[in-house]
């Protein structure tokens, strides 16, 4: 005999779980760690600094 339920706990379940697989395929494609974070954002500051060392003063006069 079939176990006696909540169909509407049925479906809340259902569509939790249908939601974690989702947000578990974006984490595999869109993640990063956080030490990728720290190294994208130091790379950046860096040739920011180099950029702005660079950079001809106008003339004066």
């Amino acid at each position: 005999m079939a176990e006696i339920g909540n169909l509407r706990r049925v479906k809340k379940q259902r569509v939790a779980a249908e939601r974690e697989a989702e947000a578990q395929r974006n984490r595999v494609l869109h993640g990063r760690t956080k030490g990728e974070k720290l190294r994208d954002r130091l790379e950046a500051e860096r040739a920011a600094r180099e950029a702005d060392g660079a950079r001809l003063e106008p003339p004066e006069g």
